[in-house]
């Protein structure tokens, strides 16, 4: 009775609201939006899914005040923060060995921020980085009601989507390179090197043949869509997470038999000249491009790798100012114009630009918080890396394959996150701070969670009539015995 007396009093208002703002045209659709927050209430897992799909469509509206993701993430709070007063969600829940070192980081950069270059700058570092560590509450609160496999699919299919649209659509790709929503190269081979695993993850558990043949055809999009970037720093953080996949799976590749080595060596001889005779001339150009780093070639023959190598030098020249507080959060584009390298650099990007990000999270964070800061959050990486792992050998000593295998590939998106941390200035990423909640979530779930023999154990008593039955005559056994 009080929810419902709460519900038709919140529409009521919302609809009034809107009857006297600029919009009222979008007063009825309030009624639709009252029934979505009802059911929201009733499954907040399902806020997090959603926000988890929206993420590579974030760019659609950027500079709109109102967008599906605001409006979502508004409603999580609210509804979250009804459930915590009402006690329906457990405060235990926010248990996490990542708070330490965040508390830590948060402080350090709070110090920083006392005595920044520029209060507005450092002002708006804050506002991006809570943005983001939203996802790190919501997911520590509800990430134990959360369907991980379809959390999986929503990540997977969301970013093939964007890729389906920036090969068909022009305006999503600059000079040739695919940029997605995002308006970003590299943040967009950032999305698909975080996909990767969870669609190969579908592809491993697949039961089906069409099942199986439709993620492997999502994670040939995605491959797809990686070569479509042009992204040196993206396609090494594939094949790097690609790899260690394989070195994770290794007792299944032992299993293989002859033959299908056979069919793996045919597929290969296939495909790999295709494969290289579909590769742009300009993609294997950029490749071998890294070449020049062994013999310190002139930074104008690439004016992208010239342009991060002056952001090392300008990081460290910040870092050797100003060790431990930095310049403060964000100040790291307002010291850089300041150098003649903006001016280098300002034209090889195709637009005047001479404020430039370190395009580095690591670096950014050392140089503008101070060392301490930096190795708080580096140390907030490692831990949740190293959550995952403990996660994986819980689950893999209880005979739980499936769920041993999930984490191992959320575990890749997460290193696949963290290494492209080093060629990306994005410390306030939805998909790391849900990444770094998820870690406790997973690790708490497979301390958690008893032995398969446990659970048969416990199970055989409670379910089994035979087994009581038994139970009750075997005492009287021995009395006949002797009688």
């Amino acid at each position: 009775m009080l929810m419902t007396l709460f519900g038709g009093s919140l529409m009521a208002l919302a609809c009034l609201s809107l009857l006297a703002s600029p919009w009222p045209y979008l007063a009825p659709l309030m009624i639709f939006g009252v029934f979505g927050l009802i059911a929201l209430f009733r499954r907040p897992a399902w806020g997090l899914l959603g926000l988890a799909a929206l993420a590579p469509f974030e760019g659609v509206f950027r500079e709109s005040l109102i967008s599906g993701a605001k409006l979502l993430g508004a409603s999580l709070i609210l509804v979250l923060a009804l459930q915590l007063l009402l006690r329906r969600l457990p405060e235990t829940r926010f248990a996490s060995n990542l708070w330490r070192p965040l508390g830590l980081f948060l402080f350090c950069m709070f110090l920083s921020t006392l005595f920044t270059e520029n209060l507005l700058y450092s002002l708006n570092s804050w506002r991006e980085l809570l943005i983001g560590m939203t996802l790190f509450g919501f997911a520590l609160l509800v990430g134990r009601d959360v369907n991980m496999m379809a959390l999986c699919r929503l990540i997977a299919l969301s970013v093939a989507v964007t890729c389906l649209n920036a090969f068909l659509s022009t305006e999503y790709q600059e000079e040739g390179r695919a940029i997605g929503l995002l308006q970003d190269a590299n943040y967009f081979a950032l999305l698909i090197a975080v996909a990767l695993p969870p669609a190969a993850l579908l592809v491993l558990h697949a039961k089906k043949m069409i099942p199986r043949l439709f993620w492997g055809g999502v994670c040939l999009i995605l491959l797809a869509g990686m070569i479509k970037t042009d992204s040196r720093s993206g396609l090494l953080v594939a094949l790097l997470t690609c790899a260690i996949g394989a070195w994770q799976h290794r007792d299944r590749l032992r299993r293989a038999r002859p033959r299908h080595l056979g069919i793996v060596m045919l597929g290969a001889a296939i495909l790999a000249p295709l494969t290289l005779a579909s590769l742009p001339e300009e993609y294997i150009e950029r490749v071998k491009s890294l070449g020049m780093l062994k013999s310190s070639a002139s930074a104008r023959q690439d004016p992208s790798l010239g342009r991060r190598a002056s952001y090392l030098l300008i990081g460290a020249e910040m870092i050797r100012d100003n060790p431990l507080l930095g310049s403060g959060p964000g100040n790291f584009p307002l010291r850089y114009e300041r150098t003649g390298y903006a001016k280098l650099f300002a034209d090889t990007i195709g637009q005047i630009d001479i404020s430039r990000r370190a395009h580095n999270t690591y670096l950014e964070i050392f140089s503008e918080m101070g060392i301490p800061a930096g190795l708080f959050f580096v140390s907030l990486i490692l831990l949740a890396l190293r959550n995952f792992a403990r996660a994986r050998s819980l689950w893999a000593q209880k005979g739980e394959r499936e769920k041993s295998d999930l984490v191992t590939h959320l575990g890749l998106s997460m290193l696949a996150m963290s290494l492209f941390l080093m060629f990306l200035s994005v410390p306030n990423h939805k998909y790391l701070w849900m990444l770094l909640a998820l870690s406790s979530v997973l690790r708490a779930r497979a301390e958690e969670t008893p032995r398969k023999e446990e659970r048969r154990a416990n199970d055989r008593p409670a379910n089994c009539a035979g087994g009581l039955l038994r139970e009750s005559l075997v005492p009287s056994l021995p009395e006949k015995a002797r009688r």
